[in-house]
This record gives structure tokens, sequence and C-alpha cells, in this order.
């Protein structure tokens, strides 16, 4: 074959490929045209119905006002047990974390040196009273023969003053022996009231230093803790103070104001103290003033260091909106619920908040009775979304709120 035919036919060949390939894309495009002319062609899906949701206007009660603070107990009384007398521990009468009774023995100190010391002073105390006896007879004779002109006024002043010295000994060992029998008792170091020991803080064998007056070092032996009544602290902010002052208003004499505490594990307000004393400045540091209530504490379930939760009343009972708690929702820094209007349209409104009153949370400011709150299918909506509301009904129960107060329903 000659040479410029077989060029001829592997261009031909090489050719094909190519228009293969031209002939794929624009088979391709007039696919893709065609799809695109249908999907445009095709009606719009019909739109997602709006969601429904509960609504329901605010319910209004006569409640008063409540602050709440966090407190810490503490013991009314707490002492540092150590003995007024030295020597030697020879016994512990308690177990560590006991409850005693007041004037129940704790420790004993070697008794001996101390009951020499009495038997000292006695021996001395009768010593004096024979040297009384001997010059009460003395001063008898010479008064007996000053009056026969025997004896002189001299011997007589003489004897007068023998037996005043010998009676001012007798003061003295008495004053002796009194002194070496309060040193025995207190080998004895008892509680000084009811209440929970420590951990004993020396053990037997010890030596140990003792002071009446404490003006030297003594040995620490133990700590007790009263447990009945127990103080409630906390600290009021200046605003809470403010409020309560207001509610205080023409009235003097002590703070007698009913307190409600829910313990660490209580959920409801199940204890009731009485709120005794409030500081008399405010705290420059941290803008609070300090408070004190006193609970009483007969089943010793109240524990030194332990926390409560707090509710004061500082008001008389006054209108009030309530909405359920689950309605309000947490902005940042602020609080809201969702209101429905007559256009169906959700609408954010913001809101002061106060505690919770027989499940339902108190609204002390940004509502009206005409507003219509979100009480259910909240994760469903949006802010300016339309909605279906469907009327419902805020139930409030009084007694549980008089029982989450520590009051009886």
């Amino acid at each position: 074959m000659e040479p410029g035919i077989r060029s001829e036919s592997a261009q031909a060949r090489a050719f094909r490929p190519r228009g293969k390939a031209i002939a794929l894309a624009v088979l391709l495009l007039m696919g893709a045209s065609y799809y695109y002319m249908r999907a445009g062609s095709t009606p719009a899906v019909a739109a997602r119905p709006p969601p429904s949701v509960t609504v329901s206007p605010p319910i209004q009660r006569d409640i008063e006002r409540r602050l709440g603070f966090l407190g810490q107990f503490s013991a009314v009384n707490r002492v540092e047990l150590r003995a007024q007398v030295g020597g030697v521990l020879t016994q512990i009468h308690f177990e560590d974390g006991a409850i005693v009774k007041k004037g129940d023995v704790l420790f004993e100190i070697d008794r001996e040196p101390y009951e020499i010391k009495l038997n000292l002073a006695k021996a001395e105390l009768t010593s004096a009273q024979a040297r009384l006896a001997l010059a009460t007879r003395e001063l008898s004779r010479a008064q007996a023969l000053q009056r026969s002109e025997a004896g002189s006024v001299q011997n007589v002043d003489q004897k007068v003053a023998e037996h005043r010295a010998a009676q001012a000994a007798i003061d003295r060992a008495e004053a002796q022996v009194h002194d070496a029998r309060f040193d025995l008792d207190r080998t004895k170091v008892r509680a000084p009231f009811a209440g929970r020991m420590g951990a004993h803080l020396v053990s037997t064998g010890n030596l140990i230093s003792g002071n009446r007056a404490g003006s030297s070092p003594t040995t620490l032996l133990a700590t007790i803790v009263s447990l009945d009544p127990v103080y409630i602290d906390f600290d009021m902010s200046e605003n809470d103070y403010a409020a309560f002052q207001q509610e205080r208003v023409g009235r003097t004499g002590p703070v007698f104001n009913r307190v409600a505490l829910a313990p660490t594990g209580d959920e409801n307000f199940s204890r009731q103290a009485v709120l005794n004393f409030i500081d008399n400045s405010l705290d420059r540091s941290s803008g609070t003033i300090h408070a004190r209530a006193t609970a009483q504490n007969s089943d010793l379930s109240l524990t030194p260091g332990g926390f409560a939760r707090i509710r004061l009343v500082v008001s008389n009972p006054e209108p009030a909106l309530l909405v359920p708690d689950a309605a309000v929702l947490a902005d940042l820094t602020d609080h809201i619920v969702y209101v429905v209007g007559q256009d169906h349209l959700v609408t954010p409104k913001k809101v002061e908040i106060g505690d919770l009153r027989g499940g339902l949370r108190v609204i002390r400011a940004g509502l009206s009775l005409n507003d219509k709150v979100i009480i259910d299918g909240i994760p469903t909506v949006r802010a300016g979304a339309e909605v279906t509301p469907q009327e419902g009904a805020i139930q409030y129960s009084s007694e549980a709120d008089q029982v989450a107060f520590g009051g009886s329903p």
C-alpha cells in the first residue's frame, strides 16, 4: 500500500475516540436540560403546617414575697476542753464522736497528788482548830482574872489578839481545804453541756498541763459542740436587706421572723427556724450583711458545718402571677417566656421571676393576665414563628406550697 493511503487510515482511527467522547457529552447535556425542565415544571411540595402548642394566661394568687439564701449550720456552743490541773492522764470515758450529757466525766487525771494536798490542808485545819480552842480558854481565864482584879488589862488584850489570830488561822486552813478539794474535783474533766464530742487529742499516760485561769499554756484534750438548738448563718445582699427592712418599717424590738429550711438532701422546706440576729453594718468587701437564725434540733439531724437552703418571708400576701416553671427559659442574664399573639405568632417576653410556689414560678414583672403563655410544646417553636395554639390550664396547689414552705396544709 502506498504511504499516503496508510497515513489517512491512521488519522481516521485516531479521530474515532474523540468523536465518541463529543457525542457522549452532547447526550449528557441534552439529558440534564430535559431533567431541569421537568423539575421546573413539577409543582412545589405543600408547606408543613404550623406546630401545635398549648397556651394559657398566667394565673393570679395572693402570695407573700420570700427571699432565698444558702446558709450553713453552726453550733450555739463550742468549747475546747482543757484541764484546770496538771498531771498524768489516767482514763478517757467517751468514744470519739459520741453524744454526751451535761456533767458526764470525760477525762480523769491522776488524783493521788491532789488527795495528798487535801489531806495536808485538812490536817492544818485540825491544828488551827486546836489552837483556837486553846486561845478561847485562855481568853476566858484572863477575862475572869481581870474581873476579880487579879489580872491585868494588858493580859486580856494579849489573849484577845491571840484568839483572833487563831480564828484567822482557821479561816486560812479552811480556804486551803477548799482549794485542795477544788483541785481534786478538777482531776475529772466533765462535759459543760450536752453535745457531741470530737476526737480525743491526748492518750492515757501522757502528762498534761493545766491552769485555772489559762494564764499559762494548757493541753487541749478534745472539743465539744452543742447540737440542740443550732444556728444557721447566712448573708443578705444589699437589695435583699432593703426588701427585708421595708417589711419591718414601723416595727421595733428584736427580729423574730419565721424562716423555712431545706437541709441538704431534703427537697421540701420541712424545718423551721427563727431569725433572731442581723449584724449592724454591711460588709464593704462583699456588699452583704450577716444574719443568723436559730433552729430546734431535737432529733440531732442538723450537723454544724452542714448547709441548707433558706426561705425568708419579707412581705404580706400580695397579688402575683404564676406560670409553670418549665415555661420560663434562661436567656443569658435574663429570663423569658414565649407568648402567642392574635396573629398566632410567637413573641419572647422578658420577665422578672421570683421563687417557686406550688410547683409554679412567680413572675414579678413582664407579664399581664391577658398574655397567652406557651406552657407545652416549647421545643418546637422559635421567636417569630407561626403556631397553632390550643387552650390549656395552669394548676396551682396551695397545699403543696404550704408543705414545701414548712407549714401544714
